[in-house]
């Protein structure tokens, strides 16, 4: 019998989810290596984009396999890369409040 692994992360985040309803505001990920609910694995790396103080009803969760989520991390370094080499990437704070764009940010 597989054990539950307890490897969860929380961080704040800005940004947006669609849910069940309509869009709202994301303010936490939860990030875990763990069973999961749905996805036929033994585990899976489990991602909650939620906004707490919007209720249950404020949550788009994500189960993928461990390949599926390299995957995804690295097309996401690849495009912010990519967003940056072309001067469009600018450094937000974590309310998502543009502050410096990154390609003045290095003096």
């Amino acid at each position: 019998m597989a054990m539950c692994t307890m490897i969860a992360e929380q961080i704040q985040i800005a940004g947006s989810g669609k849910g069940r309803q309509d869009w709202f505001e994301l303010a936490q990920a939860y990030v875990s290596y763990d069973h999961p609910f749905h996805a036929p694995l033994e585990h899976a790396l489990n991602i909650d984009f939620v906004n707490e103080a919007q209720g249950p009803g404020a949550r788009v969760a994500v189960e993928l396999s461990v390949a599926s989520a390299r995957a995804l991390v690295d097309a996401i370094q690849r495009v912010l890369a990519q967003a940056e080499a072309r001067g469009h990437l600018e450094e937000e704070d974590v309310t998502g409040e543009a502050t410096v764009p990154l390609s003045s940010s290095a003096g």
